[in-house]
Order: structure tokens, then C-alpha cells, then sequence
């Protein structure tokens, strides 16, 4: 999903480099892409109405820096909004003793195994025992390394190598840990 979405983006601010000037003309037109991307991609129609209210208004509020085009500023705004909007209403973690399931997901090479295994061992380290679970269908490597990963720090690990559903990986895995009791900062990569 991460991919297809990415590549529409790219598609978006490939076709607004062009632009000399900044337009309500130009900047519909590429947020009509943005939100058929957008919605392709499952996100919420309020979520993304608010979104691209708030690109347009920053974008035709915005003059042009001389150094800039039109087609960056445009990148750029929509690069800012998209990380308002996802780092929007942060929790922390909390640290109790009842069960907690951590998914990590992002883009291939990103650190989400790196990334478990120091999260786990963060949790051991507060007699949290954990349960890292590969999870990832697509790359063998990934589900090695959390296993190398695992037995290095000394926590427990788990998956299944011939289940290709990830989320089933994830629901056998929780029951895996109810089992041993080690429920505490699941992970799954």
C-alpha cells in the first residue's frame, strides 16, 4: 500500500513541477490527485476533506519564494500537512502489567526489526518478559533477523513459516503469548 501510495505522490509532484505559478487551477488539479490517492488507500473522507482543505489553504495563502518553485512549495506543504496529520493525538506508551500489542509497520529497510528487538529488550529490562513475532509474509530475511535478533537479547520468539496471512500470524502469536505468559510488548515485524 505504502508503495502505490508513494508512487502516486510522485506522479502528483512530478506533474506540478512544471508550474511557474502557483494557481487555484494547478493546486485543485493536483489535489484531486491527492485525494484519489488518498481514498485509494482507505483512509477516512473526513480525514482527507480536512487534509486537503488545509493544503489549499496554505498553498494559495503561500507566496513563492524566489529560490522555490511552485511545484516544491506545493511538495512541501503537503509534506508538512502529512506529518501533522500523522503525528497528530501522540499517547505514550504505557507500562502496565496488562497485555500490550505493539505492531510495527512501515517500509522495507526502514528499522522495524532493529527496531522490535530494542523494544523488547526495553521491556525486559522492566520484567516485562516480551514475545517478538515475525509477522512479515514477504521476506524470509526479516523474519531470520528477528529470530537471530531475539536470541541474542534473550526473549522469547515466535511465528509460523508457512502461514501467509500476517494477521493471523499476529492473532496466533498473541495466543502464543497468553499461553507462555509473555504477553507484555508483543512485537511483530
Amino acid at each position: 500500500m505504502f508503495d502505490t501510495i508513494s508512487d502516486k505522490f510522485q506522479n502528483i509532484f512530478r506533474a506540478i513541477k512544471g508550474h511557474h505559478k502557483i494557481s487555484e487551477s494547478n493546486i485543485s488539479d493536483a489535489l484531486r490527485e491527492v485525494r484519489k490517492a488518498l481514498l485509494e488507500a482507505d483512509v477516512n473522507y473526513t480525514v482527507i476533506k480536512t487534509f486537503i482543505k488545509d493544503v489549499k489553504e496554505k498553498a494559495l495563502g503561500e507566496s513563492v519564494v524566489q529560490s522555490v518553485t511552485p511545484g516544491q512549495m506545493i511538495t512541501k506543504i503537503i509534506h508538512d500537512e502529512m506529518v501533522d496529520l500523522l503525528s497528530k493525538d501522540k499517547s505514550e506508551l504505557s507500562l502496565n502489567n496488562s497485555l500490550q500489542n505493539i505492531l510495527m509497520v512501515g517500509l522495507q529497510g526502514c528499522g522495524k526489526t532493529t527496531t522490535c528487538a530494542k523494544l523488547a529488550l526495553w521491556y525486559k529490562t522492566k520484567d516485562l518478559p516480551p514475545l517478538l513475532c515475525a509477522a512479515d509474509t514477504q521476506r524470509p530475511a526479516a523474519r531470520e533477523q528477528l529470530r537471530v535478533l531475539a536470541k541474542q537479547i534473550g526473549v522469547d520468539f515466535f511465528t509460523i513459516e508457512d502461514e501467509k496471512d500476517p494477521s493471523c500470524r499476529c492473532r496466533t502469536s498473541h495466543h502464543h503469548g497468553l499461553h507462555l505468559g509473555r504477553g507484555h510488548g508483543t512485537a511483530a515485524s
